[in-house]
């Protein structure tokens, strides 16, 4: 089958070299170059970076800023008969959808009709959901509301973060896809439609990674592993940003034993108890310890936490802080990658 293959991310790349084993890519569609790193480089996306390995100057890579007149021309001088896409990042309107004869499927990350949107696999970790699943849907008008074609669910264990989740959808993602379009071209496709009141996720913004130590030890140990990579999870030591980017909850535990105990009256939430050398820095929480386990101080390299207790002194009684307690703009940062 000719397929336009839509996509952007990582998370694509296992379908759309799935499917150039087993049809014919007559072009790859994707997100216009970004500024990217500290250094705001200009690249690529990862789709149209491996795109370009995989076909050379053979297949296009059409990275329009609207589906346009432009785009939609261009697209149709490619007849397609198939848009494949994956996490591509826009909406796809009535005049594109109808340059396919067999119309769009969409490789979503979650169980539809549940957190339809931009984030869904972060979202899934921030509710402390049981599973997830990578569902592959009819494209319709309304983002993510279209029929269902398959799905493939994911246990979560309550330890994984948004890139364990990613690798583990990109790899079902591209096995249920092939096996939905094989289904369309052989006319053996079997849709169903979404069942229950759908939920919605939105984009992230760098401020959401900002922890509130006054919330449950499991709900920041979600925000941990939710924005792992990005945003990021982060906090305050003294003046410096430092970021979260391992940790291990203890709900209902309200001390640090043994050699990690420390003679605190009542300790706020945010202050850090002390070190426990098989577990992490360990700090109080609402209801709780979490214990960090990998950090970064600002303008510093990821360290685990013996590594960045050694090079950090005085930090039993500190008390972590967020940003209305510093009264500052977040520190400048790199964009999203």
């Amino acid at each position: 089958m000719r397929i336009l293959f839509a996509g952007s991310p990582d998370i694509a790349i296992p379908s759309l070299v799935r499917l150039s084993l087993e049809h014919e890519i007559v072009g790859v569609l994707t997100n216009p170059e970004s500024a990217k790193g500290r250094g705001m480089a200009v690249a690529g996306t990862s789709v149209a970076r491996v795109a370009l390995e995989l076909f050379g100057d053979k297949v296009p890579i059409l990275a329009f800023e609207r589906l346009g007149a432009e785009a939609r021309e261009a697209v149709a001088a490619l007849k397609p008969e198939l848009l494949a896409s994956f996490a591509y990042g826009r909406i796809f309107g009535p005049k594109f959808l109808a340059l396919f004869p067999r119309g769009g499927v969409n490789v979503h990350p979650s169980m539809l009709p549940k957190y339809r949107g931009p984030t869904p696999i972060q979202a899934a970790i921030l509710a402390r959901d049981g599973e997830t699943a990578v569902t592959v849907q009819r494209i319709a008008l309304e983002m993510d509301s279209g029929d269902i074609l398959g799905v493939a669910r994911i246990p979560l264990s309550g330890l994984e973060n948004a890139d364990d989740i990613a690798e583990v959808a990109a790899i079902l993602g591209a096995d249920l896809l092939s096996r939905v379009i094989e289904e369309i071209e052989e006319g053996r496709e079997s849709s169903t439609p979404q069942e229950g009141v759908p939920s919605y996720c939105s984009m992230l913004k760098k401020e959401d990674g900002l922890i509130d130590w006054s919330a449950g030890v499991l709900d920041i140990d979600a925000r941990v592993r939710a924005f792992s990579p990005w945003p990021g999870a982060f906090t305050y030591l003294r003046d410096l940003k430092l970021d979260l980017l391992e940790s291990l909850p203890f709900p209902g535990v309200t001390f640090a034993a043994g050699p990690a105990s420390f003679d605190f009256e009542d300790p706020v939430p945010g202050t850090i108890l002390g070190l426990d050398k098989a577990r992490g820095i360990m700090v109080k929480t609402k209801d709780g310890l979490i214990a960090l386990r990998r950090l970064r101080l600002q303008n510093k390299k990821a360290l685990p936490y013996k590594e960045f207790a050694n090079g950090v002194r005085d930090l039993v009684g500190v008390v972590l802080i967020s940003l209305s307690a510093r009264g500052r703009p977040l520190p400048e940062e790199a964009d999203r990658p």
